[in-house]
């Protein structure tokens, strides 16, 4: 997936873009379904957002090059459920 720190920050800016872009969309295509759905997932995905940002930004970490494979896993970890719940609404 990512080739170095940058990527890395670019892959999560946009994974997560994504699902919040769809989970909006859904809000705008369902206007009579409830919007606590979606906007639950939104806010999950900005709690998701800040906490892999937060570790991508430590400086005490002794293996970088693992840290960041952790990073990249936890990533694709976080969005392949947050994927689910959307596509459940």
């Amino acid at each position: 997936m990512a080739n170095n720190k940058r990527t890395l920050k670019r892959d999560i800016n946009y994974v997560f873009g994504d699902i919040i872009e769809a989970a909006y969309l859904h809000q705008v295509t369902h206007p009579k379904e409830d919007p606590a759905k979606s906007e639950a997932i939104v806010d999950e995905a900005i709690a998701g957002f800040d906490e892999l940002v937060s570790k991508m930004n430590q400086k005490d970490v002794e293996n970088k090059k693992q840290h960041f494979k952790n990073i990249e896993k936890e990533l694709e970890a976080k969005a392949q459920v947050l994927v689910e719940k959307v596509n459940a609404l």
